[in-house]
């Protein structure tokens, strides 16, 4: 695992052309969007939650909500916080699903319980909205460490 600022810096290399670009699972070098694809449903089938919020990430950017939210709940339910975090901001904005508050908050939690900063700023604004300043404070106190 490296840090987001040597990931992006590396992003930065491959984008230049000075490093060939890497499977995210198995960082060996990718030559087409099919070998990438065949290793990412490999990883599926073995029940990667990494792989299965991923391929979620990516049916949601083609605008395939219903597939996204397929993927991101079972990555969810193997306990991966960025799927949890995903499927907040779809109940949220009611993208493929039907907006529920109850379902955005549960996954907010779960995403800010696994430590994932945004969801819990996030939290900290739902509950500022609501008025409990004290609580919202505690969560962007969290989410600032």
């Amino acid at each position: 695992v490296i840090c987001k600022g040597c990931n992006h810096a590396n992003k930065i290399r491959e984008a230049e052309g000075k490093l060939k670009f890497k499977c995210p699972f198995c960082r060996q070098h990718v030559q087409a969007n099919d070998k990438a694809d065949e290793m990412m449903m490999k990883r599926i089938e073995a029940n990667d939650p990494a792989a299965m919020k991923q391929k979620g990430a990516q049916q949601y950017n083609k605008g395939d909500c219903s597939s996204a939210f397929e993927h991101l709940t079972k990555a969810a339910e193997l306990g991966n916080v960025e799927a949890h975090y995903g499927l907040a901001g779809m109940y949220l904005n009611g993208d493929g699903v039907e907006k529920n508050e109850e379902k955005e908050i549960h996954h907010f939690e779960e995403a800010a319980i696994g430590g994932h900063p945004t969801a819990r700023c996030s939290l900290g604004c739902k509950e500022g909205g609501n008025g409990r300043y004290d609580r919202a404070v505690k969560h962007w106190i969290i989410a600032a460490k």
